[in-house]
């Protein structure tokens, strides 16, 4: 039997067990009692222990209790990180708190703040980081630890802005954020705040970072300098707008965004430095175990970056599977191995469960799970060829390598990609067959060797030649970008299609047999669950203040007081796969009161004030309202008002044979910590 066959592949399903569990808790309708998850551990392990002798039942208790782990696991993290949330918008008030980390943004600066007050408020519950937009120029200049004074409006992190959409304040809650918002004043320092131990050595690293980051942007002007900043600091907040829109088009944002890449490179470079200078000592060399010496230094310096890149979740991940490596290393094991995933995946679910849910935990696991399972099928045969090759033969391996690593890995996250950012950058590999090398050889050796003249004033030596190499990958993304037909936008697909397509390819990437080949015709169900998804004809936002419709052409109308840059209405365009609105005042007519559309045989009212409803609801066949509704509507056959939308969120409306059905964004959230601040008052 092929299962049996595979017997030592069987601990590498692990993971996928336990994120099952870690999924199956995030989709729950309510909170589970606190009690079921240790429970279900425990019976299932004791049901296991009685059942030991019975083969195949064993395995299943087994699966069911790695399930079981990861729902707990999940239940325990957000008990573990619960704290208040801000119920409902306020202020402008009188808002004291501690600078726990500083953002650079374009417009200003982003504060996250702790140990909050609010002045005359007493009864105020302070969550327990509150992040906070500032505009203009601060003076005096902040400082990371100041205790500030501002006048700011704080708000309760936003929900999905449409159904299915990203749930930022499920995201924050995990971040501990409980309030969001921005100031109307300047912020005025009262004093720097004295820290515990550890509180003190986590602030003095964020000052380090906020402090480097300025510094690295004044000896590397302009655009090249920003994204010095962002490599070795984090801090991608001073990069234009525009040229973060190049590199996602152009398919290389990932090399923004501190990585396994990033970690690996900095690791990389420095175990091959070290292991090449402790072998210019003969001594040493022939009776030293230079190898084992050298991934220590590599992962020090590993561990090093990644504090100095915020130590964010996906940095703390692939710091987590290098140091696997490297321990690998120094006890003279293969380094890089699928059981080496499979318990870095073990760890990152257990430590921090809800990372299964973040883009960048998807997309890092499929990229290495794949590239591991081709590589590890062509080990042979690249071995091969390299005994034998000389300079040239070499180059062309390294080259073929580089583009079938893009090529694999392209392939592998355009699901995720394409599930989470609607979009696909059509000439991604010729623009990371460019940009990759670069990085490699130029920007991250140089960004080490900046680190290491630091403390000497003499960066200025790597941070030149890294500004030119930065340059060029800039002109790269610019050019690939411009290129006609450089993205390719997808309407909104279910979580079904694309748990259809991880799984399938887990099946195919995981088994060695020809039984695997059986991942294709799920990855098959998945693209065709993809294909035929049903959009929404008509969005309205979660306050009643926007509202877009999608007409049978796939063009779309907006009615919205918003910027086209507001983050409510990039979604519902990226979700509906277009770029932009359009315009028709034959189809849609606005006023200050409000909108009146025509919708295929059907009219629709949008009142953004009462004195609309009159009309609406004497000729609309359906009227969506910004305010209470509070008495009937002659001609509408269904009527969203403001206590809906207060209720289920932004709404989503189908028109399907003459029957008008709605989803609300919070109908699939159900009654857990980050849905529903408690306290939060009605309209």
């Amino acid at each position: 039997m092929a299962f049996l066959v595979e017997r030592e592949r069987w601990p590498l399903w692990l993971p996928v067990l336990l994120a099952l569990g870690v999924a199956l808790y995030f989709s729950l309708p309510m909170e589970p009692p606190w009690y079921v998850g240790p429970v279900l551990t425990s019976v299932l392990i004791s049901a296991a222990w009685i059942l030991r002798r019975h083969g195949y039942v064993l395995l299943v208790l087994l699966a069911l209790l790695a399930m079981a782990l990861g729902l707990w696991a999940a239940q325990d993290r957000s008990a573990r990180v619960a704290g208040p949330i801000q119920a409902a918008k306020l202020g402008p008030v009188s808002l004291t708190g501690t600078i726990a980390d500083i953002e650079t943004r374009s417009y200003g600066l982003r504060l996250s703040l702790r140990h909050g007050e609010i002045a005359k408020r007493p009864e105020w519950r302070a969550p327990r980081l509150i992040r906070l937009t500032l505009r203009g120029k601060q003076d005096p200049a902040l400082a990371v630890g100041d205790r500030v004074r501002l006048r700011a409006v704080l708000m309760p992190p936003a929900g999905p802005a449409a159904p299915g959409a990203y749930d930022f304040a499920r995201a924050a809650w995990f971040k501990q954020i409980g309030a969001v918002g921005y100031a109307v004043s300047r912020a005025e320092v009262l004093s720097n705040e004295k820290q515990g131990d550890f509180a003190a050595f986590t602030l003095r690293i964020a000052g380090w970072r906020h402090a480097l980051s300025a510094h690295l942007r004044a000896r590397l002007p302009g655009e090249a300098g920003a994204v010095a900043a962002a490599l070795m600091t984090g801090d991608r907040g001073a990069i234009p707008e525009a040229t973060m829109q190049a590199m996602r088009d152009a398919g290389l944002a990932h090399l923004l965004a501190i990585s396994g890449l990033h970690v690996g490179l900095i690791a990389g470079w420095l175990f091959f430095s070290v292991r090449f200078l402790l072998a210019l000592v003969p001594s040493l060399a022939l009776y030293a175990p230079i190898k084992k010496w050298a991934a220590a230094a590599a992962l020090s310096g590993a561990f090093a970056y990644m504090l100095l890149t915020g130590a964010t979740v996906p940095t703390q991940r692939a710091f987590l599977m290098l140091a696997l490596m490297m321990l690998a290393v120094i006890l003279d094991r293969v380094a890089i191995s699928f059981r080496l995933l499979a318990w870095a995946a073990v760890a990152v679910l257990l430590w921090a469960p809800e990372s299964l849910l973040s883009v960048s935990f998807q997309m890092s696991f499929a990229a290495v799970v794949c590239l591991t399972a081709i590589y590890e099928g062509l080990a042979p045969i690249m071995t091969r060829w390299r005994s034998d090759a000389g300079p040239i033969k070499r180059s062309g391996l390294y080259l073929t390598a580089v583009l079938l690593t893009t090529l694999i890995a392209s392939l592998a996250t355009a699901p995720f990609a394409l599930y989470h950012f609607n979009r696909v950058a059509m000439f991604g590999l010729a623009a990371n067959l460019l940009a990759v090398p670069l990085t490699a050889l130029f920007v991250m050796p140089c960004a080490l060797a900046a680190y290491l003249l630091l403390p000497f004033g003499l960066e200025q030596l790597a941070l030149v030649p890294m500004g030119y190499a930065i340059q060029a990958i800039l002109w790269v993304a610019h050019g690939v970008a411009a290129w006609p037909g450089a993205v390719a936008l997808v309407p909104a697909f279910s979580i079904a299609a694309l748990t259809a397509m991880t799984l399938g390819g887990l099946w195919l990437c995981l088994w060695r047999g020809q039984w695997r080949y059986g991942g294709v015709l799920v990855i098959g169900l998945g693209i065709a669950l993809a294909t035929g998804g049903d959009p929404p004809d008509i969005l309205i936002d979660g306050r009643g203040k926007a509202m877009a419709a999608r007409l049978p052409n796939g063009n779309v109308l907006v009615a919205a007081p918003y910027r086209s840059n507001n983050i409510t209405l990039t979604t519902w365009l990226r979700r509906w796969g277009r770029a932009a609105p359009i315009k028709d005042e034959r189809i849609m007519r606005c006023d200050r009161l409000g909108c009146s559309l025509v919708h295929g045989a059907a009219s629709v009212g949008f009142a953004r004030d009462p004195r609309a409803l009159e009309d609406d609801c004497r000729v609309a066949d359906l009227v969506l309202s910004a305010v209470p509704v509070r008495f009937n509507c002659p001609s509408a056959r269904m009527v969203i008002d403001r206590f809906d939308l207060w209720r289920r969120g932004a709404i989503a409306v189908r028109w399907r044979d003459g029957a008008i059905n709605i989803e609300g964004a919070h109908d699939h959230r159900g009654d857990r910590p980050w849905s529903r601040p408690k306290g939060r008052k009605a309209p």
